[in-house]
């Protein structure tokens, strides 16, 4: 089953779930700004991805120009801060079969399909 962190907002993410829907998989939509991941559901995805958690942080946004810009926070503390303010997490998320990747472009959730 794949499962899609989307925000109905961004054509991004609109356009990711686009695609997922045309390959005729099953999938799961979990709008993670009405229904926040919680930090350990946060902290497998990263590990998913490979990443750090700052490297999933959006800069551009408010949230993090008001409160976090030039800030240095450990691991914890972005993983708070996500949880904190959800519009920080970068979109989408895709998971599928204990793999995961953000969907900029669209196509990159081609290599999970």
């Amino acid at each position: 089953m794949i499962t899609i962190y989307h925000n109905p907002r961004c054509s991004k993410s609109r356009q990711t779930l686009d695609l997922i829907e045309k390959e005729g998989h099953d999938f799961v939509v979990k709008e993670y700004l009405k229904n926040p991941p919680t930090k350990d559901e946060l902290k497998k995805i990263i590990d998913l991805l490979e990443m750090k958690p700052l490297d999933l942080v959006r800069k551009g946004e408010a949230e993090f120009k008001e409160h976090y810009k030039g800030k240095n926070l450990s691991d914890d503390e972005w993983l708070d801060a996500m949880v904190n303010h959800p519009k920080l997490i970068e979109r989408p998320i895709v998971l599928h079969k204990h793999k995961a990747i953000i969907g900029r472009p669209p196509e990159n959730v081609l290599a999970l399909l």
